[in-house]
C-alpha cells in the first residue's frame, strides 16, 4: 500500500453492532453529524442556567468517559460537554480516514462552529492536549481559556516506557501487535493500560475497573480500533517532528487564552520535566504539578483539578461574575464575566489558591508574563486555518 492510500474502513452506517457505550447518571449522550465526520458528544446538564460552556477533549485511546469525574466536579461552574474524537469512544472513523493532529483539531473546531457553543472554557488530555493547543492557537475566538492535563507536545528525549506507544505509529506495529496479543483478555489489557497510565492503579475502584473492562470488550470488536489508534499514534509523531509556525510548540507560544498546566510527577508518556518549558511558552499560564499522579489526573486526582481550575476561574473574573449575577437575581446566558472579581471575590481566590498549593505539597506556580484580558490575535481565522496548515502531518498508510 502506498503511503498516499487509506485502508479500507466501513461507512458508519453499516459498521457492526458492538455493545451500548456506559452512560453515567446525569450525563446525556447525543451524535452530531458534521461535514465529513461524525462526533458523540457526552454532556452533563450544569446546575443552572446561564454557566459558561466547557469543552473536554481525550487522549490517544481514550473517550469522552474519561472526563466523567471531573464534569460532575464542576456541574456548578460550567456547561460541560466532552467529545469522542473521531474513531474513538462512540464516534465512527472520519470519512477521509485522516486521524492527524490537525484533522482531530478541525473536527472540533467544526463542532464548536455548528452549535455556536464558543468561546469555551477548553480542557485536553495528551493527545487531546496537543488537539486544543492547536484549536486555541488558531481560534482564539473559541477558547476562553485552556487546561491542558499531561498534553503530548514535543519532547527531545522521550521517557523509554513511552516507547511502545510510539511504536503503534510504525506501519505493520497494529497488526503484529495484535497478533501477538490475541489471547489476551480484555481484563489483561486493561491491567497494562492502568499500570502505564496510571500514578497508582490501586486508586481505581473495583466497579471502575469493570466497566473500564466493558469498554475494553466492546472496542475490540470494533473493525477500526487498531486502524485508529496507529493513525492516531502517527499523526502524535508527526506533530512532534513537524517544524517551523505550525509546529506545536510554536503554537503553544500563540496561544492568548489563560491557561492551566496540570503535570504528573509520575507520568509515564509525557515527562515531567516538560512542565517548566510548558509553563515558559504558555504566555498566560499556571502550573500545577501533582507529585504521585500519572498521565490522567483529572480521572486520579479530579477533585484537585477541579479545584485549580476553578481558580483559573477566579483569575479569569469568571466565578466573580457568576456570583454577582446570582446575587442580582439574573442567569442570562449572554453574560461571559470577563472582568476582574470584586474585593470579597480576591478573598475568595486567595483560600482556593492556599487550598490547590496544599493539595498538590506547595508545588503550585505561575509562570510568568499575561495578556490584557480580552486579548485577540487580529483576524481570527476559522476552519480553513487549520485546513491550510502543512499536509505533511496527514497520515496515510
Amino acid at each position: 500500500m502506498s503511503s498516499t492510500e487509506l485502508p479500507f474502513v466501513p461507512p458508519a452506517n453499516v459498521l457492526p453492532k458492538v455493545g451500548a457505550v456506559r452512560v453515567a447518571e446525569g450525563e446525556r449522550l447525543r451524535s452530531v453529524e458534521l461535514p465529513g465526520v461524525t462526533l458523540t458528544v457526552r454532556s452533563r446538564p450544569p446546575a443552572r442556567e446561564g454557566l459558561p460552556p466547557a469543552l473536554y477533549v481525550h487522549g490517544l485511546g481514550g473517550s469522552s468517559q474519561n472526563w466523567s469525574a471531573l464534569m460532575q466536579l464542576l456541574e456548578d461552574a460550567v456547561d460541560s460537554e466532552a467529545v469522542d474524537l473521531p474513531g474513538f469512544g462512540d464516534s465512527p472513523p472520519p470519512d477521509d480516514g485522516d486521524y492527524s493532529v490537525t484533522g482531530h483539531a478541525r473536527a472540533v473546531i467544526r463542532y464548536l462552529d455548528a452549535t455556536g457553543r464558543g468561546p469555551v472554557h477548553l480542557f485536553g488530555n495528551s493527545l487531546g492536549g496537543a488537539i486544543t493547543t492547536r484549536v486555541a492557537a488558531v481560534r482564539p475566538d473559541l477558547v476562553r481559556t485552556l487546561t491542558l492535563v499531561s498534553p503530548a507536545l514535543p519532547e527531545i528525549r522521550v521517557q523509554r516506557s513511552a516507547v511502545p506507544t510510539g511504536l503503534l505509529a510504525v506501519p505493520g506495529v497494529a497488526p503484529l501487535f495484535t497478533r501477538l496479543t490475541r489471547e489476551w483478555t480484555a481484563e489483561q489489557r486493561v491491567r497494562g493500560v492502568m499500570a502505564l497510565c496510571y500514578g497508582d492503579p490501586g486508586r481505581v475502584t473495583p466497579e471502575g475497573f469493570r466497566n473500564a473492562v466493558q469498554e475494553m470488550e466492546r472496542r475490540l470488536k470494533l473493525p477500526y480500533f487498531w486502524d485508529a489508534m496507529a493513525r492516531s499514534a502517527r499523526g502524535i509523531v508527526n506533530a512532534y517532528t513537524l517544524g517551523g509556525q505550525h509546529g506545536l510548540w510554536r503554537q503553544a507560544e500563540r496561544v492568548l487564552a489563560p491557561t492551566l498546566l496540570v503535570y504528573g510527577g509520575r507520568d509515564q508518556l509525557v515527562g515531567f520535566r516538560m512542565a517548566q518549558k510548558a509553563a515558559r511558552a504558555f504566555r498566560d499560564s499556571r502550573l500545577v504539578t501533582l507529585p504521585d499522579a500519572g498521565h490522567v489526573a483529572m480521572m486520579e486526582y479530579p477533585e484537585t483539578v477541579a479545584l485549580a481550575f476553578r481558580e483559573l476561574l477566579e483569575d479569569f473574573g469568571e466565578l466573580g461574575t457568576q456570583r454577582a449575577r446570582r446575587a442580582r437575581g439574573g442567569t442570562g446566558p449572554g453574560e461571559s464575566g470577563a472582568g476582574r472579581p470584586d474585593a470579597e471575590d480576591e478573598g475568595d481566590s486567595g483560600a482556593v489558591s492556599g487550598a490547590v498549593s496544599g493539595a498538590v505539597d506547595g508545588r503550585k506556580s505561575v509562570a510568568a508574563g499575561t495578556v490584557a484580558s480580552g486579548a485577540r490575535e487580529p483576524g481570527a481565522r476559522r476552519d480553513d486555518a487549520v485546513d491550510g496548515e502543512s499536509t505533511d502531518e496527514s497520515m496515510g498508510g
